[in-house]
């Protein structure tokens, strides 16, 4: 028996909010392994440079590791926020722009990827390059191995368009389930973007002193996905109640 519009739009709507919950748990696993357990790393390799925090192969290793399983969560989590807006864009064609970028944004994570697993197998030479230096990792791939820094950097351009349709999408998915959680995981995931283009940005033009709002990116990195993950438990308990 054919469905009514009204119920196959209710279940477009449960799916659209389960994928955002799904989406948003990876994404917050994702950011843990890329983002906030790295940068703690590189902190207290320069705070501390003592025991297990000395800038070596073996550290290079691991926080190249971490990376690597981080891009493939925030992959799988840019996987279920395009599949959550492909549900949603049946039911309102506002959401296809989320869903195409988000197609850009994997295609991103899969050149991120590329790029930690060339860091991962030249572990040594760029720590022979950096000389103990964690800031002169990034030259040191420029120059040693360019393939790997120039698929990150336009992995991580690629990526950041993908956020962009997190952000239109989570945005829409909020207004359309008058879920408040949604909105704010929108808003929080622009700020956190924006904040993550101040290191490119610093490469081209002369910015102040910003370190102290880099250091926001891994709470934000975090905040943003949980409370996406709130809006999707709030927006699926209030559609199972119509």
């Amino acid at each position: 028996m054919t469905q009514s519009p009204v119920v196959q739009t209710r279940l477009l709507d449960e799916k659209g909010a389960g994928r955002i919950g799904i989406g948003a748990g990876l994404g917050f696993a994702g950011a843990l392994c890329a983002i906030v357990v790295p940068l703690a790393f590189l902190f207290l390799v320069t705070e501390v440079d003592s025991g297990f925090f000395v800038f070596d192969s073996s550290l290079v290793q691991i926080t190249s590791l971490l990376v690597l399983v981080g891009a493939i969560l925030l992959l799988l989590s840019l996987f279920f926020y395009r599949r959550s807006f492909s549900a949603l864009r049946k039911v309102d064609r506002r959401f296809i722009a989320a869903s195409v970028l988000c197609i850009i944004g994997a295609l991103g994570f899969l050149l991120l990827l590329v790029a930690a697993a060339v860091v991962v197998g030249n572990a040594n030479s760029l720590l022979a390059c950096a000389h103990g230096q964690p800031s002169h990792a990034l030259s040191c791939l420029k120059s040693g191995q360019p393939l790997g820094a120039i698929t990150g950097t336009v992995g991580f351009l690629l990526g950041w368009l993908g956020g962009i349709g997190i952000v239109l999408g989570l945005f829409l998915a909020g207004n359309r389930f008058h879920v408040g959680a949604l909105g704010g995981a929108a808003v929080v995931y622009l700020v956190l973007l924006l904040i993550l283009l101040v290191p490119f940005l610093a490469l081209v033009v002369a910015l102040p002193n910003l370190g102290a709002l880099v250091l926001l990116a891994p709470i934000l990195a975090i905040l943003a996905p949980a409370l996406a993950l709130v809006g999707a438990n709030r927006s699926r308990a209030a559609l199972t109640t119509r």
